[in-house]
């Protein structure tokens, strides 16, 4: 039985970072309906370590995110492994916001003019928790978008669905190794609404129990239990 140890709601236009240590899920939870939560994931213990998008894709033939799926490492690892989720698909492609994209879409602000009710960008965000982790602008990666679902057709154009997310949808990550999560909660930059979105995201850490050998995302693909394996040997020599 899951135990909640920590529980923090992520404003429209907030942000967050911390470190989450091994064995703990992450579920996320849309509180209103068309929610984009921006993800970042990097290993606290040597940063340069940090959430590979071509290889969680390729290595998982797909290229979206869902149950069964891990996130990759750059160094073959295992960050964190999604072991629930109601809505099926999870963009890994469409990248974050900047400030110039934010103007142009929705109008400029400025804290000055509207204090915390301003627009932020994705890249802003990310920027400023980096910063406070001992990382700056020069670590930014591709990222994950919670919540949303962005497909390319058969011309190659990249289609974002609107009505994806409702209120009240979840997804869980169970974290493999300790990982430092940062969080944007800006809008998907594919999102062709005008409106800047206000749509908060609860976040809460519960306790896990422990990898079983039928663990789902274990066997999801031979590539998934490799990862594992380099994450286990990883952990074992680290932890004497």
């Amino acid at each position: 039985m899951s135990r909640q140890i920590w529980e923090k709601e992520v404003p429209a236009g907030g942000k967050w970072s911390g470190v989450v240590s091994k064995g703990k899920l992450l579920r996320f939870t849309a509180l209103e309906e068309g929610a984009n939560l921006s993800l970042l994931m990097y290993n606290p213990n040597g940063a340069t370590e940090r959430y590979n998008m071509p290889d969680t894709l390729k290595a998982q033939h797909t290229s979206h995110l869902t149950t069964g799926h891990v996130l990759m490492s750059d160094n073959g690892r295992v960050f964190a492994s999604f072991i629930e989720d109601t809505l099926g698909w999870h963009d890994s492609i469409s990248g974050y916001t900047s400030r110039k994209l934010t103007d142009s879409k929705y109008g400029k602000t400025t804290y000055q003019e509207r204090r915390n009710e301003w627009y932020r960008s994705g890249e802003e965000n990310f920027t400023v928790e980096l910063v406070r982790n001992g990382l700056g602008k020069r670590d930014l990666v591709p990222n994950v978008n919670l919540f949303s679902k962005v497909f390319c057709d058969e011309n190659g154009d990249m289609n974002f669905v609107l009505d994806h997310c409702p209120k009240g949808a979840t997804v869980t990550l169970r974290t493999e190794m300790d990982v430092l999560f940062v969080l944007s909660n800006t809008p998907n930059p594919l999102d062709p609404r005008t409106a800047y979105p206000s749509v908060p995201v609860n976040i809460e850490v519960l306790t896990a129990e422990s990898v079983q050998e039928d663990d789902y995302c274990l066997n999801h693909r031979p590539e998934n239990r490799r990862a594992f394996e380099n994450t286990w040997e990883y952990e074992a020599l680290v932890k004497q």
